[in-house]
């Protein structure tokens, strides 16, 4: 079971994470990590999740805690 995150001022599950990363619902997720990196945009934690928006796909996303940025490892 994945722990729970503070995104945003608001807890978040790893799915939850995810489909604040991909904008829409996604079928599974795994834990969230930390990305041992910082947010680009305001220098914030960032946090990392893989999940499956569908069937046949499998993502990594990044989420910052403290901003609206994301990304994807999707070429």
């Amino acid at each position: 079971m994945s722990e729970n995150r503070v995104v945003q001022g608001r807890m978040v599950t790893a799915t939850r994470l995810a489909e604040l990363i991909e904008g829409e619902s996604v079928m599974e997720a795994e834990s969230i990590a930390e990305a041992d990196a910082d947010c680009p945009e305001c220098g914030g934690n960032v946090l990392e999740v893989g999940y499956m928006p569908s069937v046949t796909e499998f993502v990594t996303g990044r989420k910052c805690q403290d901003c609206d940025w994301a990304e994807t490892d999707r070429e």
